[in-house]
C-alpha cells in the first residue's frame, strides 16, 4: 500500500573533486619534457527538480542520503580528469526546502524549476599549471575539494486552488470524489482521510484544483489532531472553502459555531511562505461556504436558517450534497469564477533573469582573530586560506613550501606580525594548526632543490643568506602569482 509522505530529512552529499597529477613528459632524446599532470575533474552536484510524475516525498523517507559522484583524477599527457555525474532529485510540485535552522533555502513551485542543493568540489590544479618561471617543474600537485555535505529538511505543500476546510466527517472527501475523478477513501466515521488528496475540476473554459485536507478540529494550529500536520497543505490555495456538516448530531456544533470554531485555527496559524509569496496568512484568503449535506431535510431546513448569518459576513453560501450532486454546478461556476478572479489579479512573474557579480580575484577576504583556546595563538578565517590548506599536499615538502608563499601573498604574515604574533605560535587554518616561524623567508621564488622538497621546510637544509638575496633578486625580476587567481 502506497503511503504519503510530505515532510523529511535528507542528507545530501556533492562529489569530491579529483586530484591534480605531477607528472613529468618523458620521451626519448627529449630529457627535459616539462611537466604534463592534468587538473583534477571538478564533483558532481546535487540538484532538486519539480517533476510531474512525483507526488510525494516517500523515496527520500526510505533513502535519506544522497551523493553525487566524484570527479576523476588529472593524468600525464595533460590530460584532465572528468568531472563527476550531478546527480538531479525529482520531487513534488510545491516542495519547499529549509536549512536544519527551519531557514527557508528555497521553494519549487513549477514543473522544471531546480534547485542546486550541493555543490560539488571543484578539481585540484595539476603540476602542468602550477608551473612559471621560477617553478619550471613542480613537484607537487592541488588535492582536489570536498563536496559539499548538507542536512536538508524537505516540505510538501500541495499546490491547488481550492483548499476545502471542515470538521471530520463533513464531506470534504466526498465532495472532491463528485467535483473531480479523484478517489478518496470516504467513510462514516473520524478522520478518514489522514493524506491530502488533490482533485482537478473542470469548469468551462476554467480548470482547477482543488485540496481535501484531514478535519480540523478546535486546537490544530497548536498540534491537536492532524491539522498541525497538514494546514501547510493549504498555504498555496487561492481560494478557502468552509465544508459545514448540516446534519451533525453532536451536541453543541452548528455550522455558525463551527465556522467559527476553524476560522480562529486559520487566523492562528502561520504559514512559513517564501518571501516573495503573494498569498499571505490564512486568515485573508478568500472565502466560500458549502453548506453540505441538504439531502436530509433537517440539514436542509438549518442551511436554510443559518444562510441569512453568513451571507451578512461577505462570503458566498452555497447549500449542496454530494450524495445526490444537488447544487453541484452552481458551485462549481463559482469556484472558476474565484480562482480566475485571482489569476488575473495575481498573474504569474516572468522569470527573474540571474544577476552575476564577479568578485575580485585580488580581495584578501581573510581575517586574523585570537585563538580562545590556545594562549598566544591565532586562527585564519577565510575561504582562500582554507580552500588552499584542504588542496595541500602535506607530505609533500615543495607542496608545504608553496602553501607558505600564497599564504604570504595573501598577506596573512603580515597581519600576524601587525597582531604580535611570536616565534613558534600556534596558528590554526581550518583543520590544520602549525607553528609560525617568521624567520622562514615565504612569498619569494626560491632556487629549486629537487622535486617534491622545500629548503625552507627541511631543517637540516635551511636556506642561506646567498640563496635569499638571489630569491629577492628572482622576485624583483620575475612575474609571479598564482595560477589559481589569474
Amino acid at each position: 500500500m502506497s503511503r504519503f509522505i510530505d515532510r523529511v530529512v535528507l542528507h545530501v552529499s556533492a562529489g569530491k573533486g579529483g586530484n591534480g597529477c605531477a607528472s613529468v613528459h618523458r620521451e626519448k632524446f627529449k630529457p627535459l619534457g616539462g611537466p604534463d599532470g592534468g587538473n583534477g575533474g571538478r564533483g558532481g552536484d546535487v540538484i532538486l527538480e519539480v517533476d510531474q510524475n512525483v507526488h510525494t516525498l516517500l523515496d527520500f523517507h526510505f533513502h535519506p542520503h544522497a551523493k553525487a559522484t566524484n570527479g576523476s583524477q588529472g593524468m600525464g599527457s595533460n590530460r584532465d580528469g572528468s568531472n563527476g555525474d550531478d546527480l538531479v532529485l525529482k520531487v513534488p510540485d510545491g516542495t519547499m526546502v529549509l536549512d536544519k535552522d527551519g531557514t527557508i533555502l528555497a521553494d519549487l513551485v513549477g514543473i522544471g524549476t531546480t534547485f542546486a542543493a550541493a555543490s560539488g568540489g571543484r578539481g585540484g590544479l595539476g603540476n602542468a599549471a602550477l608551473s612559471s618561471k621560477a617553478r619550471k617543474a613542480p613537484g607537487f600537485a592541488l588535492l582536489g575539494e570536498d563536496g559539499i555535505e548538507r542536512e536538508l529538511v524537505l516540505e510538501l505543500k500541495s499546490v491547488a486552488d481550492v483548499g476545502l476546510v471542515g470538521f471530520p466527517s463533513a464531506g470534504k472527501s466526498s465532495l472532491v470524489s463528485v467535483l473531480s475523478a479523484a478517489k478518496p477513501k470516504i467513510a462514516d466515521y473520524p478522520f478518514t482521510t489522514l493524506v491530502p488528496n488533490l482533485g482537478v475540476v473542470s469548469s468551462g473554459d476554467t480548470t482547477f484544483t482543488v485540496a481535501d485536507v484531514p478535519g480540523l478540529i478546535p486546537g490544530a494550529s497548536q498540534g491537536r489532531g492532524l491539522g498541525l500536520d497538514f494546514l501547510r497543505h493549504l498555504e498555496r490555495c487561492a481560494v478557502l472553502a468552509h465544508v459545514v456538516d448540516c446534519a451533525t448530531l453532536d451536541p453543541g456544533r452548528d455550522p455558525i459555531s463551527d465556522i467559527d470554531a476553524l476560522e480562529a485555527e486559520l487566523a492562528a496559524y502561520k504559514p512559513a511562505l517564501s518571501a516573495d509569496s503573494e498569498l499571505g496568512d490564512l486568515a485573508d484568503r478568500p472565502r466560500v461556504v458549502i453548506l453540505n449535506k441538504a439531502d436530509v431535510p433537517e440539514a436542509a431546513e438549518l442551511a436554510e436558517f443559518v444562510t441569512p448569518d453568513l451571507t451578512e459576513r461577505g462570503w458566498p453560501v452555497f447549500t449542496i450534497s454530494a450524495v445526490t450532486r444537488e447544487g453541484l454546478r452552481p458551485l462549481t461556476f463559482a469556484l472558476a469564477q474565484m480562482v480566475q478572479d485571482y489569476r488575473i489579479a495575481h498573474p504569474k512573474a516572468a522569470p527573474k533573469r540571474p544577476i552575476i557579480r564577479p568578485v575580485a580575484t585580488n580581495e584578501s577576504g581573510f581575517k586574523v582573530v585570537p585563538d580562545p583556546d590556545i594562549a598566544g595563538g591565532f586562527i585564519v578565517h577565510g575561504t582562500r586560506p582554507e580552500r588552499w590548506i584542504n588542496q595541500t599536499q602535506f607530505d609533500n615538502d615543495e607542496a608545504v613550501g608553496y602553501l607558505a608563499d600564497r599564504l604570504a601573498r595573501l598577506g596573512v604574515e603580515d597581519a600576524l606580525v601587525k597582531l604580535g604574533a611570536k616565534p613558534g605560535a600556534a596558528v590554526t587554518i581550518g583543520n590544520v594548526t602549525f607553528d609560525w616561524e617568521p624567520q622562514t623567508p615565504a612569498g619569494v621564488d626560491l632556487v629549486p632543490t629537487g622535486r617534491g622538497t622545500d629548503p625552507r621546510v627541511d631543517p637540516i637544509d635551511r636556506i642561506g643568506a646567498a640563496e635569499r638575496k638571489h630569491a629577492s633578486r628572482v622576485r624583483r625580476g620575475l612575474e609571479s602569482g598564482d595560477p589559481e587567481d589569474r
